[in-house]
């Protein structure tokens, strides 16, 4: 998929891409990191799904500041990281969502991405029912605690992806490796709040660096398809 323009709104850059007439917005965050492989995410989940869709993604000014929905040690010792991720959602709800409604129309909306990006969407999705569906792809649920307030705050998504790289939770730092506990049991709690038939759990080979963009690709495809069930 070739980007359709890159845009400018509320100060955040955001590139956009997309399909002629299409049936879903797609949304995710997009660190300096990730900035190589957009486009090639967008035409993985194109190849998938054969679905037209618009995949925005906006621009994350700093990945631990915009995306921690509170503080954690583990993630940095700034105090102030663990205070924006608030803004973060009010950019995606009150101004990246307006602008594309106006010009696509009122659509699904999916929200997804990858590491920090995935906890923001799930957090994101306990918070508003803007988001149809959770694209969380390696989802940094190793955050202290991510339980307590999953089981006090239900997704309002109707469907949800995560994944995790087999190799994620076999690491020396004690704080990333429970992230392998803490997503099994994400997807038993959203078994319970979504059905079955509404969620899924998907074991990707390799740490959490490898292929980013196949498993954000995979998580996004899913939800496309679930929600044309």
């Amino acid at each position: 998929m070739d980007i359709v323009k890159t845009s400018i709104i509320d100060s955040r850059e955001c590139f956009i891409s997309g399909s002629v007439n299409p049936r879903y917005i797609l949304i995710q965050t997009l660190g300096e990191h990730e900035r190589s492989i957009f486009e090639r995410t967008g035409g993985l989940i194109a190849e998938t799904t054969g679905i037209p869709f618009v995949l925005a993604a906006f621009q994350v000014f700093d990945w631990d500041l915009d995306l921690t929905p509170w503080h954690d040690d583990a993630i940095s010792r700034k105090p102030e990281v663990g205070t924006k991720a608030g803004e973060t959602l009010r950019f995606v709800t009150e101004s990246l969502l307006p602008v594309l409604e106006k010009e696509y129309g009122k659509l699904p909306v999916i929200l997804g991405g990858y590491s920090l990006g995935g906890l923001f969407a799930l957090w994101s999705s306990s918070l508003t029912e803007r988001f149809d569906a959770i694209a969380a792809a390696s989802p940094s649920l190793w955050i202290k605690d991510w339980p307590d307030f999953a089981k006090a705050h239900p997704v309002k998504a109707a469907k949800v992806y995560l994944s995790l790289g087999d190799q994620e939770e076999h690491v020396k730092n004690r704080a990333f490796a429970r992230v392998g506990d803490r997503v099994r049991g994400e997807y038993e709690l959203l078994n319970t709040q979504l059905g079955g038939d509404n969620c899924t759990l998907v074991w990707n080979p390799g740490n959490h660096f490898k292929d980013g963009d196949k498993r954000l690709a995979a998580a996004f495809s899913w939800c496309i398809k679930e929600l044309e069930r």
